[in-house]
Parts: structure tokens; sequence; C-alpha cells
């Protein structure tokens, strides 16, 4: 794997890269959303982000995994992708965001986990399906007729969590970029063009523009590996004198 961006090096090791110092938020997790996308934009191919990866594109997301405490995901993304438990002596919390609470208790994620998983819901799911889900996860109630991310956050951090990796989908993507609780985009760019197949990364957002900052590029076999810092107060191009085309050359 090569670097790109800052500068050039011709072979480096992701690890060194990626694994960054992450500081919490004074009310917050900070939160890393790992996502990935084909070259005309969809983030998924054949209704699964799984048909866009690449042996690199999966080295990055275990190392993510890695650097995370709790591991963020819709449930229709749990769904659709099958989600297992995450594995290894100190894996993540795996944390799923679910208004309706219409998950499979028995599927692996829940009874193979060696990790207890968590489940973000609202007060509108009901004692009884709230019930259910305590039987095989941590609860977490936010909000009243839909989940409160910004809530669900500040209660994770209360238990410890200084880091939160969101894999997706684009509609929980999308509702924590609209209300300003991602801190860093990592995206991988699949060599690949799938036409109209899938949503982008990130859907249901507002039409205000938030900006991404470049950290580093990296290359393997014709894949890109992004890392951004993102929010509201992140300066755009032309904020910056020259632009950022500058450091590119």
């Amino acid at each position: 794997m090569r670097q790109l961006f800052p500068r050039r090096l011709d072979d480096v090791d992701p690890i060194e890269v990626y694994a960054v110092e992450r500081k919490p938020r004074d009310d917050r997790p900070w939160v890393l959303a790992n996502m990935v996308a084909s070259v005309d934009g969809a983030a998924t191919s054949q209704g699964r982000s799984g048909s866009l990866s690449t042996p690199g594109d999966r080295q990055i997301f275990h190392i993510l995994r890695g650097l995370a405490d709790v591991i963020l995901v819709g449930a229709g993304t749990v769904r659709a992708e099958g989600y297992g438990p995450a594995k290894g002596p100190d894996a993540a919390t795996i944390a799923v965001v679910s208004g309706r609470l219409d998950l499979d208790w028995a599927s692996p994620l829940f009874v193979d986990a060696t990790t207890r998983p968590c489940i973000l819901t609202c007060e509108a799911a009901g004692e009884r399906l709230t019930a259910d889900a305590s039987a095989v996860a941590n609860v977490v109630v936010a909000g009243r007729e839909q989940v409160d991310l910004a809530r669900a956050l500040q209660v994770l951090r209360q238990r410890g969590t200084d880091v939160v990796l969101c894999e997706g989908g684009p509609a929980l993507l999308g509702q924590l970029v609209e209300l300003d609780l991602v801190d860093e985009l990592c995206l991988t760019i699949s060599p690949m063009l799938v036409g109209d197949q899938g949503p982008r990364i990130l859907t249901a957002m507002s039409p205000q523009r938030r900006a991404a900052e470049p950290l580093t590029i990296l290359e393997e076999d014709g894949c890109l590996f992004l890392r951004y810092r993102v929010g509201p107060n992140i300066e755009t191009p032309s904020d910056v004198e020259g632009g950022w085309e500058r450091s590119l050359r």
C-alpha cells in the first residue's frame, strides 16, 4: 500500500496511518465513520456494501474496528449485511440503532457475541419489545418517537466510550452528519462502476453543506483509501489562501 497524500511514500503500514490519537468531545465520544463507494458513487452493489470491498478495504475495516470502543450501525444495515458479532478478545461493542426493534434476537449478532451488544432505541418501541431486547443486549432508550442520536452518544460517553466507529448505513450516517455528530470520515473508493444499484454513502441530509478536510490518501491495486476530518467548523478550500491544492503539489 502506498501513500499519495500528504506526502508520497511507496510503502506504508496502514496501521501507522490510521492509529492516530482521537480524543472524545466533552459530551460525546469521537465519532469516526467508515464507508465504501464505487467510482460512480454507489454505496452498495447488489444490495450490499460488501460487494464493493477489496482486500485492502477489509484490512482497513479491521484496523478501524480495533481502534474503536463501540461500532455503531443501523438496523437496516444489520439485516442487509447479515451482521455477526465483532471478534477477538478485545472486540468492540456493537451498538445497533433501531427505533422499532424489528431485529432477530436469535441471530449470531446476539447469541454468539463475546461482548454483549447494545441497542439504541426510543420510547415508541414499547415496553414489551424493549424487554425482549434487554434479554440479549444492553438497551439505551433515548428519545420519544425516534432515536435521539445526540443523547444516545452522551450516554455512551458517560459509560466510558472514547471512540465510536459508525459503519452506516447511509440513512444513519446522514442523520449523524446533519446533527454535526461526525468528526472523521474514512472512505474507500472501490475501482468499480456499478450504475444505479444503490444509494450514496449518506442520505436524508439537509441542504446545508459540511466541509471535509483531507488528511491522508492511500492507494492499493487501484483502490483509494481517503481519510477526512469533517464538521461544521472545517475550512473549505475557498477559505484557505491558495486552496488545499498547495499541499497536493
